[in-house]
């Protein structure tokens, strides 16, 4: 296996990517498993591919993944954000058109810490007149 031309990191919600890029064929590995099988979901597979159709290197480079924390749909966001990050590295001209479809943005939506004498974040226990 050759060395990693550039590695990035890629944060959404509690998930954590790694994000580590060859030349290659174009295969996307994630946790040691194909990204087709890691995210089986048509959505999630469209969203970790789609900085590679904006830069049309779908089959230039590959890509090895490790991802912890979070949930599928964290580590996809996670994946994508690191995958972008990675491509700037090795070509900046990439910038330009990844940031006009917002893939260089962090979302820093979490979820919102539970209150004290409530059963959530904003909900309310019953209210009882008498």
């Amino acid at each position: 296996m050759s060395k990693p031309i550039a590695n990035s990191t890629g944060r959404r919600k509690t998930a954590i990517a790694r994000v580590f890029i060859r030349e290659g064929s174009g295969s996307i590995t994630v946790n040691g498993r194909d990204f087709e099988e890691y995210f089986p979901v048509v959505t999630h597979q469209n969203q970790v591919l789609f900085p590679l159709a904006l830069t049309n290197s779908r089959m230039t480079y590959d890509f090895t993944v490790t991802t912890t924390g979070g949930g599928i749909t964290g580590q996809v966001g996670a994946v994508r954000l690191g995958i972008a990050r990675a491509l700037i590295r090795v070509n900046p001209e990439n910038r330009a058109a990844l940031k006009a479809n917002g893939l260089l943005t962090r979302d820093s939506r979490a979820k919102e810490r539970k209150k004290p004498g409530r059963p959530g974040a904003r909900k309310r226990f019953q209210f009882s007149k008498r």
